[in-house]
């Protein structure tokens, strides 16, 4: 049958489902929107209430905006969980993937309006847009292939690039259009791209008829039910003692703590509890030695994407008011927007992802270690070594008042450099060692660890006004580059607990997508 007589979801373009390009752009505006706002979202709030140019922000100190940046992102992640879940269990990603669409671009309209009611309603309904949205149209890439597809892989390829594009994009115009018009003009402008992500997603509508919808009643079926844990460990003395312990020092902590969030940190207590007993029980289910040695390897993997996001999440906070505050950014007598710092992420992803990939390729041709554990300590240790040109350009302001944007430049290449390293390699290892009975609870796991790192950037930078920034960045490098060579000493017990969980890999030559992957943070 030729392609023209084919039905709309089965026609292809460039060799690949016209459904792909769909979700290629609905992705792209999405993630123009969210970094286009997460670039303003700091500098808004520490911003004065009156400027000398007219625009008004909200006047808050560093801390306390870095503190609800923190909470921001993390709760961005975490509603992953129940969005992935309700999608799975209910609706099915494609109506998940609307909705989403829907509630970012109302999100983001309300944000352009100058009330303050109106920043926490935009703020809201963003976290919930992307919750319902980010988890589910990644599946739903996925769904336009059958599952041995050889172009699967290359699919995800164009749909990253997508993601990077968007964000790229973003920083730049959302960035130069605050600075001319008004914070909330660059939040319109986020604003404008979801639309244009929501209409292209309805419009394609006819290209996806065969993936996302609603589950069968075989589908649900096959899920670990989180209410058989929880009673499992209500049945369970020792680990029902130990959530509970948490839960109590959560409501002390509640009562007692000092500061407006209190009642926040008791609640992610609360859901720290709750997942560790979900953990425990898990273990306590897993069949026999081989399962429960990985299972171990797997909770490692989650600290160290918690320590990686946890340092590498300064770029949209601390970083970002670095950029604002303290960096010379006259370039031949123009002020380059402190907003278009965080173009160089997304930039450096889109030159050097194939690159990166290659050399580890490479690194496996060779027989030299290339496993995934050794790439995310390397990961890390790289991204650390970004904070000693941090460090440099805070003696630099110490000394003259200003520091160089190049130190800046510098911190992000090898911030980026880093994830490149771990960040489309963790997920992947994740599911090559999780019990397949509890993939998908496992991954909203992940998600959760990538949400409490979140949490953790903006508790360290609410700490930069007490210790300084120089103390900050240098224990950063300290730590991070410390931890992740820990991890390369501990490799051989670590490889041994996972039992030959990535040995039978072999690279497949493809000159055109050998190693080319992208991140999808």
């Amino acid at each position: 049958m030729s392609d023209i007589n084919k039905p709309a979801h089965q026609k292809e373009l460039f060799g690949h489902p016209i459904g792909l390009y769909v979700l290629f752009f609905t992705e792209m505006w999405e993630r123009f929107s969210y970094y286009g706002m997460r670039a303003l979202l700091v500098l808004y709030m520490t911003a004065k209430t009156m400027q000398a140019n007219g625009q008004s922000g909200l006047g808050w100190l560093e801390g306390e905006a870095l503190a609800l940046y923190g909470w921001y992102t993390m709760l961005v992640y975490l509603m992953s969980i129940p969005g992935g879940f309700i999608a799975d269990r209910y609706i099915g990603q494609k109506k998940a993937v609307l909705i989403g669409a829907i509630l970012l671009t109302a999100g983001h309209g309300v944000l352009a309006i100058d009330a303050i009611w109106a920043y926490y309603t935009g703020l809201g309904l963003v976290i919930l847009g992307v919750g319902m949205l980010k988890p589910n149209i990644s599946t739903m890439v996925g769904g336009l292939y059958k599952q041995n597809d050889i172009r699967r892989d290359k699919g995800f390829s164009v749909f990253y690039v997508g993601i990077n594009l968007g964000s790229f994009l973003a920083s730049l115009s959302v960035g130069l259009v605050a600075k001319f018009y008004g914070w909330h003009a660059g939040f319109g402008l986020a604003g404008i791209g979801m639309l244009l992500g929501l209409i292209v997603y309805i419009y394609g509508q006819r290209y996806l008829v065969h993936v996302g919808n609603e589950p069968t009643p075989e589908d649900k079926s096959n899920d670990i039910s989180i209410a058989t844990l929880m009673s499992q460990l209500l049945k369970s003395p020792i680990h029902l003692g130990i959530v509970g312990l948490i839960i109590a020092y959560a409501i002390y902590a509640g009562f007692t703590y000092a500061g407006a969030d209190n009642w926040g940190y008791t609640a992610l207590y609360i859901v720290i509890a709750l997942v560790t007993g979900i953990m425990m029980m898990i273990y306590k289910n897993l069949n026999g030695q081989v399962e429960k040695d990985r299972y171990v390897v797997l909770l490692l993997s989650l600290l160290i994407v918690i320590v990686f996001w946890g340092c590498f999440e300064q770029m949209g906070g601390l970083m970002n008011l670095y950029a604002e505050q303290k960096t010379n950014r006259d370039l031949f007598g123009w002020e380059v927007p402190s907003a278009w710092f965080q173009s160089a992420n997304p930039g450096f992803i889109i030159l050097f992802a194939v690159f990166v990939a290659n050399i580890w390729a490479k690194r496996k041709l060779k027989g030299k270690e290339a496993g995934s554990l050794f790439k995310m300590a390397t990961g890390v240790i790289i991204m650390g070594i970004g904070f000693i040109y941090m460090v440099f350009a805070s003696m630099e302001y110490e000394a003259n008042g200003s520091s160089a944007m190049y130190w800046l430049v510098l911190a992000y290449l090898f911030h980026t450099i880093g994830e490149l390293c771990l960040s489309p390699v963790s997920l992947s290892f994740f599911t090559k060692l999780a019990p397949a009975r509890y993939m998908a609870l496992m991954m909203g796991v992940y998600w959760a660890a990538t949400g409490l790192g979140n949490k953790v950037a903006g508790v360290i930078g609410e700490n930069a006004s007490k210790a300084g920034e120089l103390n900050i960045f240098g224990g950063l490098f300290i730590f991070a580059v410390t931890f992740g060579i820990l991890v390369i000493l501990l490799m051989k017990p670590l490889k041994r607990l996972t039992h030959g969980a990535e040995d039978k890999e072999t690279i497949i030559h493809d000159d055109e997508t050998e190693g080319f992957e992208l991140s999808n943070h």
